[in-house]
């Protein structure tokens, strides 16, 4: 394999919803390219995307798959994403790394809710993008539909390169309007035959044809100024406004494929070599410094490592970018991100399970390597002319929690080794361990999600582990003020332990004034502060602990030890053992003994005051509430609300946005527990959310006093 220079490199995401027939697209793609010899199918379980043996288990894509084809002189890398959107983070990651989606649509429902995600991805990312319309064998294919359907979610940027002449099981030719030619095709597919557009078709071919030029012609003040003189581009300055047009996503050209039939995908791959931007024509990537790094072959040596793959009988494939320069076997490199060495092997050219050796990859391209020593998902290796690390690739907030442990608890340690490396692999997967919970969480993208990672615990490392629903991190606060006191006294022979302490405590709000006087039945309390210190809490909210003893009644040597106590009863909330916020704690009184005082006595004893005071302050439980937003087709708009009601959602609002609704509410942690399962089985897994944590707020009463009973309860069960 020869080496490519970057302005002969172009990458591509494949995108689209779960069953719009990625894999079979590439395949094909594959097979056209002279990669492979025979086509693989999904049913058959042989294709070159879909290789891990979880994906031979479930039928789907699971991680995106790498490979390249050279076709014209001109290498494509192109990047296989999973359709689900349980596995979102591939689609991410890829399109990062890319600079070129193409985003097919299922002929059968046209745009769903995965192609909106999918699109909107691209959107932020300021990513080309080329729709391709797939299966139009079946009989339910309504391509002019499809087609006006794309126009009012996109917009009059979606311009039809391709319409089929006929869908459903007869569909076996098109018009190109690119190239003004029939294409036709036997029941193997494969190579097209070109033929003159017939007569009938002429006016709607020229009408189209007509669209497209005019919007090509826009991209460029010379072929507009062309376009207005003469009315007509050539096809050679049609392509080249159109590439202009996809860079700055001015244009979304449609194109038509049958890829289980191999229909339409050699003129696909014609287009993709001819049109699409080089990765020299793309913008330049920023390094976590805000530089930007130019792909130039010539330039320091950096590599960006965006995926790592664990396959049996080899260890971790280390997938990487040239971001700048060029690598071969043998470079000594920097791990900028651990300050490590590392000395490159082999590196290969990617066709899914298979690899190429090569000798050298430059600037933009995509390969991968094997036997790192310490190089994770995310790291960046670099030359000695260039210290650059990047940080351009953002997951999405988890949908789905479960807590996890190993069925045998001596396998502990050896499942929290495979969560680790599970999660290099897939980095939405996020692995807790929680203190406060005393559970390990593993958060993911979806019920799906999280049994594909236990199916490869289970077959893959042979650990039996269990899922259970994650405890809900609840916090405590106060309603109102309380005061209490406790004398900690302890006689065992020789010296003993004494500590006094009175206090009071009441909520704390931002920016409240320094507490003057308390009333407690009819008896008033004068503060004379005599220090203050506020404690931002890692769980949220504060403590704002004051020093208000006078007459010497406490060495103020004691009142880091009372603080201590008070911190310890903030770590375990006296109603469910949750941690406790936003309270203010004044300590104005107490004594002491000079022999028996120490720090563990006044600890004690601002312990069990601080505790007394919590529970007469009138405590609450809060809980944590989201923000949600779901896409939803409008007629199952209904049936979502419903549902989200009986989970104690609230309605914030609804929009209309792309073909779909866009519904927005509030709704308590508890009740997300399984709603990516119940939204998918109520709309057939046409729906998708996001969800982004908002407050805490007070729980109903019935629920705090049902709360506190199971954690009298659970608390029994432990003594």
């Amino acid at each position: 394999m020869r080496v490519y220079q970057t302005n002969e490199i172009k990458n591509i995401a494949l995108l689209g919803s779960a069953g719009s027939g990625k894999t079979t697209l590439a395949e094909s793609m594959l097979y056209e390219a002279g990669v492979i010899k025979r086509r693989g199918s999904v049913e058959g379980k042989n294709t070159v995307s879909d290789y891990f043996p979880v994906e031979l288990e479930y039928g789907y894509s699971v991680f995106p798959t790498v490979f390249h084809v050279e076709w014209n002189n001109k290498k494509l890398n192109i990047i296989d994403c999973p359709g689900s959107d349980d596995f979102v983070g591939g689609a991410i990651t890829s399109l990062n790394v890319t600079d070129q989606a193409i985003i097919l649509i299922n002929g059968q429902y046209g745009p769903e809710v995965g192609t909106q995600n999918n699109f909107r991805y691209t959107e932020k990312l300021h990513k080309p993008v080329i729709f391709l319309i797939n299966q139009l064998d079946s009989d339910k294919c309504d391509f002019d539909n499809i087609v006006s359907t794309m126009k009012e979610i996109y917009g009059s940027k979606c311009v039809q390169i391709q319409y089929p002449l006929e869908t459903g099981p007869n569909f076996h030719s098109l018009i190109d309007v690119l190239i003004m030619k029939k294409l036709s095709w036997g029941p193997e597919g494969g190579e097209p035959k070109r033929e003159d557009i017939p007569g009938e078709e002429m006016d709607k071919a020229m009408e189209l044809h007509k669209a497209l030029v005019e919007a090509a012609a826009e991209n460029d003040d010379h072929l507009m100024e062309k376009f207005f003189e003469e009315d007509s581009l050539t096809e050679d300055e049609m392509r080249e406004g159109i590439r202009k047009g996809l860079v700055t996503r001015s244009i979304f050209p449609i194109f038509c494929v049958d890829a289980h039939k191999d229909m339409g995908v050699q003129r696909l791959m014609e287009f993709l070599g001819n049109v699409v931007p080089f990765v020299s024509e793309m913008p330049k990537v920023r390094n976590t410094r805000g530089e930007e790094v130019a792909a130039e072959s010539d330039g320091p040596e950096s590599l960006y490592f965006f995926k790592t793959g664990v396959e049996p009988h080899i260890g971790e494939v280390s997938y990487f970018k040239v971001m700048s320069g060029s690598v071969k076997p043998g470079d000594d490199l920097s791990n900028a991100d651990r300050g490590s060495k590392e000395r490159i092997g082999q590196i290969y050219a990617c066709a899914g399970a298979n690899r190429i050796p090569v000798d050298q990859l430059n600037a933009g391209d995509i390969g991968c390597t094997v036997k790192l020593k310490d190089v994770k998902t995310g790291n960046a290796l670099n030359g000695k002319d260039a210290d650059w690390r990047y940080d351009f690739i953002k997951y999405p907030n988890p949908k789905y929690s479960r807590a996890i442990k190993a069925a045998n608890p001596q396998d502990t340690e050896k499942m929290m080794a495979a969560l680790l490396k599970m999660r290099q692999e897939d980095p939405t997967w996020v692995v807790e361990q929680s203190k406060e919970l005393r559970q390990t969480i593993v958060h993911g993208q979806g019920e799906f999600h999280l049994r594909t990672l236990k199916w490869r615990m289970v077959n893959n490392e042979k650990l039996n582990v269990e899922f259970e629903e994650p405890k809900i991190p609840y916090r405590e606060t106060l309603t109102k003020k309380a005061k209490a006191e406790y004398r900690h006294k302890k006689q065992s022979g020789g010296a003993g332990q004494f500590g006094e302490v009175h206090l009071i405590v009441e909520p704390y709000a931002e920016g409240m004034p320094d507490p003057v006087t308390y009333n407690f039945n009819g008896q008033e309390y004068k503060m004379n502060i005599k220090s203050k210190e506020e404690k931002d809490l890692p769980w949220g909210g504060k403590l704002v602990f004051i020093n208000s003893v006078v007459g010497g009644a406490i060495d103020l040597r004691f009142m880091p030890a009372i603080l201590k106590g008070v911190m310890d009863c903030m770590e375990r909330g006296p109603l469910t053992g949750s941690y406790a916020r936003d309270v203010r704690v004044v300590v104005y009184d107490g004594k002491m003994h000079p022999v028996d005082s120490n720090e563990l006595s006044f600890t004690l004893a601002a312990r069990h005051a601080f505790s007394d005071a919590f529970k007469a302050a009138g405590p609450k439980i809060l809980e944590p509430i989201y923000d949600l937003e779901v896409y939803v087709p409008s007629d199952y708009m209904g049936d979502v609300m419903s549902d989200l009601q009986g989970r104690r959602a609230i309605i914030m609002g609804m929009d209309a946005e792309a073909g779909y609704q866009k519904l927005q509410a509030k709704i308590p942690l508890k009740e997300l527990s399984n709603y990516s399962v119940a939204l998918s089985s109520l709309t057939g897994g046409r729906a998708s959310f996001t969800t982004k944590f908002a407050s805490y707020e007070l729980v109903p009463n019935d629920l705090q006093q049902k709360l506190i009973a199971e954690h009298e309860a659970e608390t029994k069960d432990e003594d």
